[in-house]
């Protein structure tokens, strides 16, 4: 079996948040990905790195300087990152800066994987398979849908990503 060409970044955010019964509070752990990957029957080849766990709220420039780094420096060409979604657009707007020749598809989770109904799991699935189906660019992947990072928005009330509609 031939591989994937696919390079996973792990940054933590809601997706790998899991419940700390002591303190009552969502914290970190370890990530769930090479469990989901598991589960999905994966078994091409894929390089996972997992910098930092972090809620992206509390991401650090130096933190988002590493993601570019990481996206930069590897060798594959499609590249999925699992990442908090309050700030996954602002990175989604500094890689794209760097002009990348390579498809890079952000994703992340509204609830957690270690919860029920978790959409963690769909989620990675569809940015993986969209990574290897889209042409060189930086995408977002969130409920079945992918969006520019220019033409959206994480609607806290919904609890979804949507499209900004353009004005007529």
């Amino acid at each position: 079996m031939g591989s994937l060409n696919l390079k996973i970044i792990i940054t933590g955010g809601t997706f790998d948040k899991v419940y700390h019964p002591v303190s009552g509070e969502l914290g970190f752990h370890t990530s769930h990905v090479k469990t989901i990957l598991q589960q999905a029957r994966i078994t091409q080849p894929i390089q996972i790195e997992c910098p930092f766990l972090v809620d992206s709220l509390e991401m650090t420039a130096e933190q988002r300087q590493t993601i570019c780094r990481l996206a930069t420096n590897c060798e594959q060409e499609h590249i999925v990152i699992v990442h908090g979604t309050d700030t996954l657009i602002e990175t989604a707007f500094k890689l794209k800066a760097l002009n990348l020749h390579k498809t890079i598809v952000l994703t992340g989770a509204m609830v957690p994987y270690s919860v029920d109904q978790s959409d963690a799991t769909f989620n990675l699935g569809f940015a993986i398979g969209s990574s290897q189906s889209l042409p060189e660019g930086v995408y977002i992947a969130m409920q079945a849908q992918i969006f520019e990072p220019s033409n959206c928005l994480k609607n806290r009330i919904e609890g979804i990503f949507e499209k900004i509609e353009e004005k007529k």
